[in-house]
């Protein structure tokens, strides 16, 4: 038994979820209405984007890789998903979800192609992908609005499961946060069951050990890129689906939100580490986070030096434990 309480305390997750705890209280006590259950569903919907996104960035992660394109990625799909329903009533949206996601997916096939292919750094790569592909939205869209989606697609984002009465209302569980959740399940079973997944985190560990062993490094880290993009298209479905129309321009800097959250709950920017568990407390902490900071009236310029110190220290201090575990690793060689 005491065996079983050191690993769990060992564990990055359990200071998330005590920071979990601890804030949620403390924003209790600023505001009452924090943990109403309509309050709660409210968080979860509004931030199932960047929860989508974390799970196509967490395989990236503990590769070793990066992904800074995802924020031009999602912009992409969001706008073409937008262009293709807009006035459009007879859309199939079976049809709509599957495309955008193959369309995130190839935009994810060329950042695997160029990092594996060309030997170009993934940080190099996407940020180049990036630029490219966020200029020709722009371009294409001259900055606006995308409105005149079809009222299918309307209720589909205000479809809710389950009717539950919270501060005098009915609320349930969104589509949005459904498709969270989907995202997570279907992400833990590619990591934990999936001879690809054992991969990626061979990779992640020890790139030439990988080789080795006789992991095709390419094909993963291309697969791992798809996937991403894949995600990603998921994401822009279920953001546009929350507001009814399309911003080209509300996207930008996703990308250090969705890095952020999946270091913040538990995985490594140097690689090797990290899970879904850990990462599903990290989207909530974030949105934990986001949410007190607006409960408690704190104003937007404020909200976004917070947010940005939150993400400096998070990654600043994954960096420094993570180069103090090899320094102890090379000590113990150097005294063998």
């Amino acid at each position: 038994m005491q065996k079983i309480i050191e690993k769990i305390t060992k564990k990055k997750e359990l200071g998330v979820f005590l920071m979990i705890i601890i804030l949620s209280a403390l924003i209790t006590m600023v505001n009452s209405s924090f943990l109403t259950l309509d309050n709660i569903f409210d968080f979860l919907r509004s931030n199932a984007t960047i929860g989508i996104m974390a799970f196509g960035m967490l395989p990236v992660l503990i590769s070793g890789g990066i992904d800074l394109s995802c924020s031009s990625v999602i912009s992409l799909c969001a706008v073409v998903a937008g262009y293709m329903m807009a006035g459009n009533s007879g859309m199939n949206p079976v049809l709509v979800v599957c495309l955008i996601m193959l369309l995130g997916g190839f935009m994810g096939l060329i950042n695997g192609v160029i990092i594996t292919k060309l030997k170009i750094p993934p940080i190099v790569t996407t940020l180049g992908t990036q630029t490219i592909i966020l200029a020709g939205v722009l371009l294409y869209t001259n900055g606006m609005w995308i409105s005149g989606l079809p009222q299918w697609f309307i209720d589909f984002g205000k479809f809710q499961l389950g009717s539950i009465e919270s501060a005098g209302k009915l609320t349930g569980l969104s589509t949005q946060a459904i498709l969270m959740f989907a995202a997570a399940f279907v992400t833990w079973l590619m990591l934990k069951y999936t001879l690809v997944g054992r991969g990626i985190y061979a990779i992640g560990g020890n790139r030439r050990s990988a080789m080795r062993i006789g992991y095709n490094v390419d094909r993963i880290e291309i697969f791992i890129y798809v996937y991403a993009g894949l995600m990603t298209g998921l994401a822009a479905i279920a953001n546009i689906s929350i507001v009814g129309q399309v911003d080209p321009n509300t996207y930008l800097n996703y990308e250090m939100d969705v890095i952020s959250v999946v270091v913040l709950g538990g995985a490594s920017v140097m690689g090797g580490v990290g899970n879904v568990f850990g990462t599903v407390l990290g989207v909530i902490l974030m949105a934990v986070i986001k949410n007190g900071l607006v409960l408690a009236r704190v104003p937007t310029y404020w909200q976004k030096v917070v947010m940005g110190l939150i993400i400096l220290i998070t990654i600043s201090a994954d960096v420094i434990n993570r180069k103090r575990e090899q320094a102890k690793l090379v000590r113990v060689d150097v005294e063998e």
